[in-house]
């Protein structure tokens, strides 16, 4: 069942100047529910540009999205809001947890913005938490946890509303590679149980452990396909 659509898709900035740049130029996709997907990319390829609008954080200048079936062109800031809240999930490479709060605070924060009871919120933080392995860390504030238990929690965040998809933003890039690799596994073991992954990078290493890569250029997909024959 196809998660996102997407047709055509031009996000330009500067139009009609000669400063005019084609951040995204004529990318048309479809990622099905449940598939892990890798859009890499070098630096200024689009693929940050790409997330933006897949994660609904942006619009295109021209071209269709459809996300779960729905137009996303005809939605208000509101809606979009709320389905960035509800149904995605983020992940970023500097983690982008609240300092002053500790885990358990960190993760219960979008539940607090959807309006969750407290009761709920509890039980729903405290599960987010244990299938990361970070339960018995929820008082701890970002400065006293490991760049991998931060992430960690980072991705309990992303799971704590229940999302059915996750943008994992270069999500092992300020990590040493055995966390970084923890951090991978978790993502896999999110996908095997339904969560849709998309995982941006600019490292063929973390790429390869997609199952689908899209590689992206200036702007375009210039590959789309089974990792086996993505030459990483």
């Amino acid at each position: 069942m196809k998660l996102i659509e997407l047709y055509d898709v031009y996000k330009i900035y500067n139009e009609g100047y000669e400063n005019e740049v084609r951040a995204l130029d004529g990318v048309s996709l479809t990622i099905d529910r449940g598939e892990f997907v890798a859009i890499i990319g070098a630096s200024g390829s689009g693929k940050s540009t790409l997330m933006n609008i897949l994660g609904c954080l942006d619009v295109p200048t021209y071209g269709d999205y459809y996300l779960d079936g729905e137009y996303v062109g005809d939605l208000t800031d509101r809606q979009l809001s709320r389905i960035r809240n509800r149904e995605i999930g983020f992940v970023f490479q500097g983690f982008n947890l609240i300092s002053a709060l500790n885990a358990y605070e960190n993760v219960e924060l979008p539940l607090i913005y959807l309006g969750v009871g407290a009761s709920k919120r509890y039980g729903m933080t405290m599960a987010a938490l244990e299938r990361v392995g970070l339960e018995d860390r929820a008082e701890h504030k970002p400065s006293e946890m490991s760049g991998g238990q931060q992430q960690r929690v980072a991705i309990a965040r992303a799971i704590a509303t229940g999302a059915n998809m996750i943008m994992a933003d270069e999500p092992t890039g300020a990590l040493d590679s055995k966390t970084g690799r923890q951090v991978l596994e978790i993502l896999h073991g999110l996908n095997r149980d339904g969560t849709t992954i998309i995982l941006i990078t600019h490292d063929s290493q973390i790429a390869a452990t997609a199952n689908r890569i899209i590689r992206i250029s200036d702007g375009r997909i210039i590959y789309d396909g089974a990792r086996e024959a993505a030459g990483l």
